[in-house]
């Protein structure tokens, strides 16, 4: 397993097995990214249960999409949360800049996430939302 962090510094607030592939265990999460993210832990004062961190382009996700989407490139995130949680998550977000941020909160509050991504991808829109 690598990531772009040594050990010793890996980001505070979250593990290798949190943010690298669930497919190959590889990891790949921006820095600069994940500073951001950093913030907003520290902001909002609750964990962040992440569910998908970075994907390498093989992980099964990845593969179904027609063009692959922005885990790849280390700059997307989903956090699992719900209720007065997501509604904190997604006003900080937006303050911090984040502009492309999908909304899953249907269902029981298990299946309930929020994806961040500062992907520069230009294929991407530089600014979206959406559900799913």
């Amino acid at each position: 397993m690598t990531h772009p962090f040594p050990a010793q510094d890996f980001p505070p607030y979250f593990t290798a097995k949190e943010l690298c592939c669930k497919h190959c265990g590889e990891g790949g999460m921006d820095p600069a990214f994940m500073d951001v993210i950093m913030s907003l832990r520290e902001r909002l004062d609750f964990p962040f249960l992440i569910t998908s961190g970075y994907r390498c382009k093989s992980h099964p996700v990845e593969v179904k999409k027609k063009t692959s989407g922005a885990h790849p490139t280390g700059r997307a995130i989903d956090i699992a949360v719900s209720h007065e949680h997501a509604l904190r998550l997604l006003q900080s977000a937006l303050n911090a800049g984040i502009s492309r941020i999908g909304v899953a909160q249907k269902g029981t509050a298990s299946k309930r996430f929020i994806h961040l991504d500062a992907s520069t991808n230009p294929r991407h829109r530089s600014q979206a939302i959406w559900s799913y």
